[in-house]
């Protein structure tokens, strides 16, 4: 009878989650949740004077954020200390270690050490290439290679799923386990994560740490989405809206490749945007308000049809929630109306006298609009009649508002801006850009 699948995700907590743990821990969970297996966490806090609360609190964090439980309690590393020398003195007792200037090394056997890997297939070593190696320091704590053996022994791991760069340390994990008399799980190495310069993914490429992308504004449902399609595919054409149960029915170790997968920043925030644009208006609302009241901006303080308008005019032009609520900003305070875009400057200084003028008419167009016809199809029909009349294109006419209301050349159309901030704002700031014409 096969065992039920344990699986582990065990960070360091010496820094933040990064992305490539982060698609690691998610690897992990959609294999056990496909298998119907078990996935537990496990802290190798052994590195005392780096590890922290702090850290470890930010990964519980991490992946509570991007929606990965966990099925038992936490194991703490460094709570298994007695263990872990209870073990390696039985080792030392059977002649498999010995000591050596107060430390004990593990003597490594010459014979070839080999495994199927899960995703590189067949590897092997040469066990006389490896030296004797030491599995406990002077001060009897142990270190990496043995600790985590012991770790996944007592917690009956099945299926160890890594980053690539574990591959050297198997061989040393693989022959422990021979030497405690027990067989060795299944290892399955995933490929690593690399810049779009071809170089391992690092903070020179941007944010690597899960945090970092949450607190600028990446939705967890387009994180997940994009972690998971970075070194494995589905089998089919799919690359967006994947719900978990959509993930986690199609997940398989077969289809992970074998080469490195590309971290591409600007294509998570095309993702993320997707996903911003498939969602109901009022449900993107509570995840703007936070950065909206960071800049100073009450979205309390308009009118909720206003908020909601604003939110439905930009939403398909934003890539994360921040920009999004960075926009919607705009839309509702003139405070942050964009000051000297290089474009929108030059627009005004190619002729201020046509800006000026179309401003003019625009709003003395506009200003006999009642309230209750401030629409797009009404404004859109207003503007088109206008430049009808003033004998020029549509853009003579649509720019210079799009400039006023925005400080920027490129938004929603203009007449679904011009709803979205409303009648006597709009009205408003037609008339403070008028002086813009100045420059």
């Amino acid at each position: 009878m096969t065992a039920p699948i344990r699986v582990r995700f065990a960070p360091s907590p010496t820094g933040y989650l990064h992305v490539g743990g982060a698609r690691t821990a998610l690897f992990n969970w959609l294999y056990a949740r496909h298998h119907g297996g078990t996935f537990l966490l496990r802290i190798e806090d052994t590195d005392r004077e780096r590890s922290s609360e702090a850290h470890t609190q930010v990964i519980l964090d991490g992946l509570t954020w991007l929606g990965l439980d966990w099925d038992e309690e936490v194991v703490f590393q460094g709570a298994r200390l007695a263990r872990h020398q209870e073990l390696a003195d039985r080792l030392v007792t059977e002649g498999k270690a010995y000591e050596d200037e107060g430390a004990v090394r593990f003597r490594m056997p010459a014979e070839e050490v080999a495994w199927d890997d899960a995703v590189y297939e067949h590897i092997s070593f040469q066990g006389r290439d490896i030296a004797d190696w030491v599995i406990l320091r002077s001060d009897r704590t142990p270190t990496y290679n043995f600790s985590v053996v012991c770790d996944d022994l007592d917690m009956r791991i099945t299926h160890v799923m890594r980053g690539e760069d574990h591959v050297s340390n198997t061989p040393k994990q693989i022959a422990v386990y021979r030497a405690l008399g027990a067989a060795a799980p299944v290892f399955a190495h995933l490929p690593m994560l690399h810049g779009m310069d071809g170089k391992k993914l690092s903070k020179r490429h941007g944010a690597t740490a899960v945090g970092d992308y949450h607190a600028m504004g990446i939705l967890p449902a387009a994180m997940r989405n994009f972690l998971a399609l970075l070194g494995w595919n589905p089998g089919d054409e799919r690359e967006l809206f994947f719900e978990m149960a959509d993930l986690t029915a199609a997940f398989s170790i077969d289809r992970i490749q074998k080469t490195s997968a590309v971290f591409d920043m600007t294509k998570l925030e095309w993702m993320n945007g997707q996903y911003m644009s498939h969602m109901a208006v009022p449900d993107l609302l509570p995840l703007i308000a936070g950065p909206l009241e960071d800049l100073g901006v009450d979205p309390g303080a308009s009118s909720s049809d206003r908020v909601l308008r604003s939110i439905a005019s930009i939403r398909s032009r934003c890539r994360t929630t921040l920009e999004l609520a960075q926009r919607v900003a705009v839309r509702l305070d003139a405070r942050y109306v964009v000051k000297n875009d290089p474009k929108a400057r030059k627009l005004v200084a190619k002729d201020p006298a046509a800006f000026r003028a179309a401003l003019a008419a625009v709003r003395d167009r506009l200003a006999a609009l009642p309230t209750e016809a401030w629409e797009p199809a009404t404004l859109d029909a207003e503007l088109r009649a206008l430049a009808e009349r003033m004998s020029v294109g549509l853009g003579a006419v649509m720019q210079p508002v799009r400039v006023a209301l925005t400080g920027e050349t490129v938004s929603e159309p203009v007449n679904e801006l011009l709803a979205a901030v409303g009648r006597d704002e709009s009205l408003a700031r037609l008339a403070e850009a008028d002086a813009w014409g100045d420059v």
